[in-house]
């Protein structure tokens, strides 16, 4: 079997927005996560990270493309293969508020999937939510509570109990600390790689938090209207930037150092995002790119591995090697 449990082959979800208009939100992405890995997914908003991330796990469905998950190309799974995808993939959402159901209990919430995938006696489930609660830093006594009542790191952590509570292998984390207040993000990140060394998990960390993703990820792709421009481990990616977008966005990450020249290192991109449904010819950041010739504009770049393990859609990427 291979040792990944996720293959993506060029994935694509477009979406009809008028007559004879579609809009590209992921366009022939390919990536593999191993066993036990951590891969980030980083872009400004609008890249097609959520949609990537949503369609690898079937809740959209794909355009284009393959995805294969412990081997088996998902496409052909039906009834209660299925329902086995669906209970080993599983999902932590953006805004934990909007996420959870007012009107059940925490225990009914965390419950919910032990009711679909398993036969459990009341006694077993209560059993069982008490200790995830107990695992994702909660008192079982939030078992009686409502959302209403928790504060927004409490009802992260109890959508992360509710992702465990099936045992999955995989977990796509979408932007899962991007509603919570900062001095939370840090604990749920922390939690997060506690759970991952404790349950084996594989994680598929979405965010445009850099420096988070940086401290989470084993390897970071960067997506860019809906396509990977670069692939790396993420010592590799900070270290050696092979695509000019990339090397603009990291010099966009904050400065802890109180009295560093902010704007020294920044590097300023030109121009507006292009609309995704009206993509230029060429490359897609050709239009913003100060390095773009007229290569760049005729032809999109395919992502080729430029070193070992390190992936770049760039046509001018030798010159930064």
């Amino acid at each position: 079997m291979s040792e990944n449990i996720l293959e993506v082959k060029n994935l694509s979800k477009s979406f009809q927005v008028g007559k004879n208009l579609y809009l590209k939100a992921v366009d022939d992405v390919s990536f593999t996560i191993k066993k036990g890995e951590t891969l980030g997914l980083v872009g400004e908003s609008g890249c097609g990270k959520t949609t990537c991330g949503r369609t690898v796990l079937k809740l959209y469905e794909p355009t284009a493309g393959e995805i294969k998950f412990n081997g088996v190309n998902i496409e052909k799974l039906k009834g209660k293969n299925m329902l086995n995808f669906k209970k080993n993939a599983q999902m932590i959402f953006q805004d934990p508020t909007s996420s959870l159901n007012p009107r059940m209990t925490i225990f009914e919430i965390i419950a919910e999937g032990l009711n679909v995938h398993f036969n459990l006696s009341k006694e077993e489930k209560n059993k069982m939510v008490k200790e995830i609660l107990f695992q994702v830093g909660l008192s079982d006594s939030f078992g009686n509570r409502f959302a209403h009542e928790l504060s927004g790191g409490q009802k992260q952590r109890v959508g992360i109990a509710r992702s465990l509570i099936v045992n999955p292998e995989l977990i796509v984390c979408d932007e899962p600390i991007s509603a919570l207040d900062v001095s939370i993000q840090a604990q749920i990140v922390n939690l997060l790689i506690k759970l991952q060394k404790e349950k084996n998990l594989t994680y598929l960390f979405i965010s445009h938090d850099l420096s988070m993703v940086k401290h989470i990820s084993d390897r970071i792709g960067v997506m860019y209207l809906g396509s990977i421009f670069e692939l790396a481990t993420s010592e590799e990616l900070f270290n050696n930037t092979l695509n000019p977008y990339t090397k603009a966005l990291l010099s966009a990450i904050p400065d802890a150092e109180p009295n560093a020249d902010k704007n020294n290192d920044r590097i300023k991109i030109k121009g507006e995002v292009p609309s995704p449904i009206n993509q230029p010819k060429g490359c897609k950041f050709s239009t913003r790119c100060e390095y773009a010739t007229e290569e760049c504009h005729k032809s999109r770049p395919e992502l080729v591995e430029a070193k070992p393990g390190h992936f770049v859609a760039c046509h001018n990427y030798k010159q930064f090697l």
